[in-house]
């Protein structure tokens, strides 16, 4: 296997997205701007009502680790992803696009079970809210990881989705400890408020001793930390991480080292869909690190790919669109 930059594990779905009402989603008893996890014939449900009601946009694959991968290797770097699909159509059209954007994976996360599938719901505000069927990728373990390439990886990323799982959580705990062995530096974001609200252990169990980089928001921030301001919680977070990205939506984000923290400031788009937006952030942040760029100049390039993300339907860009988005950047910084 060849050298790869970022080693990523993540859960492995296939989004279905809906452009919905706020009404829609109170009379589903749906909390906005959250992730929910569902069985799969509740799921269907859902579906079923989605489709006879509500605006059917399209199909992606989706997964936030997968989602900052292909930012990641789109802008230039390699990227593997370790996951797990089902035997079935729909974890072949996800593993191909996830090769066809570059990322390489392995045959591993290959198994007998059904793809996992998530309703993602956008709100006229851009809010994303998601109703998730994990399917096979809740039994995610390192069964389904080649952990040779994470030997030589520059950066580990894990998502904190998988704290709902106890096998992923080993499967992490194992791939922690062969970065550690390696010298690879290890990043991690909390991904979702319910997450922190409704499975802290788990993230408490991913995160361990400490990671390199920390992603959140300022919610899931305050959430975690317990306290009332972005500021307060920064300062926690700085106690469990070197470096600190908390995104701020369209105000932009604060980023922090051990030595000082800054604002930097977002970029104005029109907003249509929130879903992805922070995996791309992550993907363009840890690229620019791993090219050699000052957290600065990183979280300005991640501002301007997460901000186009927003702007369209989908978790992620057209994969030439990362490229020529990089380019634009660097005449602008010339």
């Amino acid at each position: 296997m060849a050298t790869v930059d970022l080693f990523a594990i993540g859960n492995a779905l296939i989004d279905q997205e809906f452009k919905v009402s706020d009404d829609f989603l109170a009379e589903q008893n749906l909390q906005k701007g959250t992730m929910q996890l569902t069985d799969g014939e509740t799921q269907v449900k859902l579906y079923n009502n989605l489709q006879a009601s509500q605006n059917y946009k399209g199909q992606a694959s989706g997964g936030s680790a997968a989602n900052t991968a292909v930012a990641f290797g789109a802008l230039g770097a390699s990227a593997f992803y370790a996951c797990r699909v089902g035997n079935d159509e729909l974890g072949k059209i996800y593993l191909d696009g996830l090769n066809e954007a570059g990322i390489q994976t392995s045959a591993k996360s290959i198994s007998e079970g059904v793809t996992g599938t998530c309703m993602v719901l956008v709100s006229e505000d851009s809010e994303r809210t998601m109703h998730t069927y994990l399917g096979i990728t809740a039994e995610l373990s390192d069964v389904q990881m080649d952990f040779e390439p994470l030997k030589t990886a520059k950066w580990l990323y894990i998502e904190g989705y998988l704290s709902t799982s106890d096998s992923a959580r080993l499967a992490v705990k194992q791939a922690r400890h062969i970065a550690r062995e390696h010298n690879v530096k290890i990043a991690l974001t909390l991904s979702d408020p319910a997450m922190v609200q409704y499975a802290r252990q788990g993230l408490n169990e991913l995160l361990d001793d400490g990671v390199d980089l920390i992603f959140c928001n300022e919610q899931e921030a305050m959430m975690y930390t317990e306290t009332d301001s972005v500021e307060a919680a920064l300062e926690k977070l700085k106690q469990l991480s070197n470096e600190v990205v908390i995104t701020l939506s369209e105000k932009g984000a604060l980023v922090s080292n051990q030595n000082n923290h800054f604002h930097v400031q977002g970029r104005k788009v029109v907003a249509v869909d929130a879903n992805g937006a922070g995996d791309a952030f992550a993907g363009a942040f840890l690229y620019a690190l791993n090219n050699g760029e000052n957290l600065q100049t990183a979280a300005q390039l991640a501002i301007l790919i997460s901000s186009e993300v927003v702007s369209q339907f989908g978790p992620r860009l057209d994969v030439a669109d990362y490229a020529n988005l990089l380019e634009t950047f660097k005449k602008e910084c010339a």
